[in-house]
């Protein structure tokens, strides 16, 4: 990395993280642009001539032109000036996945044009290739969508934003970074191609039509994530506020379980055992399998649904 680089993570790295960022005279920066200081020079060279040469013409011009430079950093300030920014929530993504970072812009103001949004170079790494550009209306709200792909499974913060503009003329650039108090989790990358289920949990293949009814009733017991509606007692939940779940026997007998074990095989490491589980975990969601999560020293108990596959494959991101 670069001297300009550390310099400028070591200034990022000192700001504390913000749930949301409104720009202020405070935090809110501008500086010429490589055109701006071109300008600046074709005004200086005008300046000279017309002194030289006793235009008055010449006089007039270069001071229209300053003006209309005063003018353009005055509007690309108050393009930014007032803004606030916060992150809707950011959805899991496997490792090796782009995940969207939505930034939502509130203007109290005018109209901005040419709002532009991009991760920090010294935070982002390969993310930070990409700029999204957006308007906001007056007095209203707008969304930009930013890509940031995790290469490992955990939990990432989410790298420092700068937001930018050049607008109207390109003279200036005016800037702000928000460190976001947001973070990404990413689940293990599953193992490709997913390798078949351990017979415990592939015996439950027909669980599908097993849980929906239709078998021997045993009792109800209390809901767990994962049952359908259809097992919900209704009329007992209406009267006493719980919800109770319809048991059968087929349902108790085709719950499944995915253990640290059965993925153990030899020369894969812990991550490698971790995608594989992952794999699993994705299979017998789409199969529609009821399978509970067993690791050393932890336990998830079978279950189904989109919440389910959520928690087990968040269990193994940041199992250690």
């Amino acid at each position: 990395m670069g001297l300009g680089r550390r310099i400028s993570a070591w200034v990022v790295g000192r700001r504390p993280p913000a749930e949301t960022w409104t720009l202020t005279q405070r935090n809110l920066y501008i500086l010429p642009t490589a055109s701006g200081w071109a300008y600046a020079a074709m005004l200086v060279v005008m300046l000279v001539a017309s002194i030289n040469y006793q235009l008055s013409l010449g006089y007039a011009l270069t001071f229209l032109l300053a003006g209309c430079a005063l003018v353009s950093m005055h509007l690309t300030h108050r393009t930014l000036l007032g803004l606030t920014l916060h992150l809707r929530p950011v959805h899991p993504v496997h490792a090796g996945e782009p995940a969207t970072v939505e930034v939502v812009l509130a203007n109290p103001g005018p109209h901005r044009d040419s709002v532009g949004l991009r991760f920090h170079e010294a935070d982002a790494g390969d993310s930070s290739d990409t700029q999204a550009w957006c308007e906001v209306p007056a007095l209203g709200q707008a969304a930009a969508s930013l890509r940031l792909q995790p290469r490992t499974r955990g939990l990432h913060a989410v790298p420092a934003i700068v937001v930018d503009t050049r607008f109207p003329f390109g003279l200036f650039r005016a800037w702000t970074v928000w460190r976001p108090a947001a973070t990404l989790l990413a689940w293990p990358a599953p193992e490709v191609p997913a390798p078949p289920l351990p017979a415990d949990a592939a015996s439950g293949t027909q669980a599908p039509s097993s849980r929906t009814g239709g078998s021997e009733l045993e009792g109800v017991r209390a809901w767990r994530r994962g049952d359908s509606l259809r097992q919900v007692v209704w009329k007992k939940a209406a009267r006493t506020g719980e919800l109770i779940s319809r048991e059968t026997h087929t349902s108790v007998s085709r719950e499944s379980w995915l253990e640290w074990q059965d993925s153990a095989a030899p020369g894969l490491s812990i991550e490698q055992r971790l995608s594989r589980l992952a794999a699993w975990v994705e299979l017998a969601h789409r199969l529609g399998l009821p399978v509970g999560l067993r690791l050393p020293g932890h336990e998830w108990p079978p279950g189904q649904g989109d919440t389910h596959r959520h928690t087990l494959l968040g269990a193994l991101a940041l199992w250690h």
